[in-house]
């Protein structure tokens, strides 16, 4: 086996998929292979293990001493892609193991045990300078196909858990259960109720099927034991075939000429077009960076057309994980998104309430979310109280990188009474 076949065998082993890629490869590299015939002991109860074992091929049984007592023999068989000499307490096996068959295996020997421990499930080191998104798009695994995310205080916050946070959070899920040779190419996802940031998000993983060539996952995030949210994703070993681009990138300006979020919100404080009172008031707002900067191409007089171009890129280095790039354009790809189907319609005084019902994304090129990406976004209709909004994200060289459809309720923000009827 070449170095890549190693690598994308290593990749099917439940306890490996969840760390970062480049560990992967590093264990990749350091894996050693032995081979023993039917009737020979891998391991022996009571003595040491020299590292992690992986089956490659053959069948290997799991069983005490005879002298154990029946109720306590642990037999049981071991196949492909099944491990053992990790997670024990000591360095004594605790049980035999013997081949049943010509049995191949890969071994980690116990000094790149590390390897094993990484600090977050995109980066193995230990590094102060990462960006706020790798935080808000890190799980911790709980067990197999179970992850735990959260909702950050020092990340944007809306009144539900943000619809970008769950994209993100429930791909980076399903992207810890798939080998790391296969990337997401589509996502589909629907959102069920409204998510509290106060509380933690169990994902659960489901393992819908695993080809040579593609995989498939389906993620429920639940909070208080109810599902709130759904994702489909399938995912692709990377292949060469056809390829065309007919989509054009609009003529916008470089985001170098445009101002971001925050000098936009330090001329509007000291613009006198604007009333005091408003600016007195905005000055007064906490205000959190989001850890995306935005550049808009459009000036405000376009604010009321169905349509938006604007730069993005997330805030800070990420790590050098194409899945972690595919998460994190995931989470931006929410931001704004449905909002451009009330543009028609905005008028002073206007209050809504919107909320994401579905989205769906498709990756066609690999996506490095660190560098200025442009999104054009269009809402062709809405009705019915539901907008629906379609966008394409290009790198600066005019590739499409991604297309993207979202459908959102959106109604006007109904007006409280003075004296509100109870709910009893």
């Amino acid at each position: 086996m070449d170095r890549e076949e190693v690598t994308e065998f290593l990749g099917q082993v439940p306890l490996l998929q969840c760390l970062p890629g480049s560990s992967l490869r590093r264990i990749a590299e350091a894996v050693q292979v032995k081979r023993y015939e039917p009737g020979d002991y891998v391991a022996r109860e009571g003595e040491p293990v020299d590292g992690l074992y992986i089956i490659l091929d053959g069948q290997a049984e799991v069983s005490a001493s005879a002298n154990a007592e029946e109720a306590n023999r642990p037999d049981y068989v071991l196949n492909k892609y099944d491990y053992f000499g990790y997670g024990t307490n000591s360095s004594d096996h605790q049980v035999n193991v013997v081949a049943l068959s010509k049995l191949t295996c890969f071994i980690l020997p116990n000094q790149y045990g590390y390897l094993l421990q990484p600090k977050t499930i995109w980066n193995a080191e230990e590094t102060p300078e990462h960006s706020l998104l790798e935080k808000i798009l890190h799980l911790e695994p709980l067990e197999v196909d179970i992850f735990r995310g959260f909702t950050l205080p020092e990340g944007p916050m809306f009144r539900q858990v943000f619809g970008g946070q769950l994209i993100g959070q429930a791909l980076a899920a399903a992207s810890k259960t798939v080998d790391c040779l296969k990337m997401v190419h589509s996502l589909h996802a629907i959102f069920l109720v409204a998510g509290d940031n106060n509380m933690p998000i169990i994902y659960q993983v489901h393992r819908a099927r695993d080809g040579s060539s593609f995989a498939t996952r389906k993620v429920e995030a639940k909070q208080k034991g109810l599902v709130i949210f759904t994702l489909i994703a399938s995912f692709q070993k990377e292949e060469v075939g056809f390829e065309h681009q007919a989509a054009i990138m609009p003529d916008v300006p470089p985001p170098e000429q445009l101002l971001n979020l925050e000098e936009i919100r330090e001329r509007r404080l000291t613009d006198p077009r604007f009333p005091t009172q408003y600016r007195n008031l905005a000055a007064k707002k906490k205000f959190t960076p989001w850890p995306i900067e935005m550049r808009f191409c459009e000036d405000s007089a376009s604010q009321h057309k169905p349509s938006l171009n604007y730069w993005f890129r997330a805030r800070g280095k990420l790590s050098d994980d194409q899945a972690l790039h595919r998460c994190v354009v995931a989470y931006a790809s929410d931001l704004l998104y449905s909002g451009v189907s009330l543009n028609p319609h905005r008028e002073k005084g206007l209050k809504t309430y919107s909320l994401s019902l579905d989205h769906s994304i498709w990756f066609h090129k690999p996506v490095k979310a660190d560098d200025w990406l442009l999104y054009v976004i269009e809402s062709p209709s809405a009705h019915g109280g539901r907008g629906f909004v379609t966008g394409r994200m290009f790198n600066r060289q005019g590739e499409l990188i991604m297309s993207l459809t979202q459908e959102a309720l959106i109604r006007r923000e109904k007006t409280r009474g003075p004296n509100p009827r109870p709910k009893l």
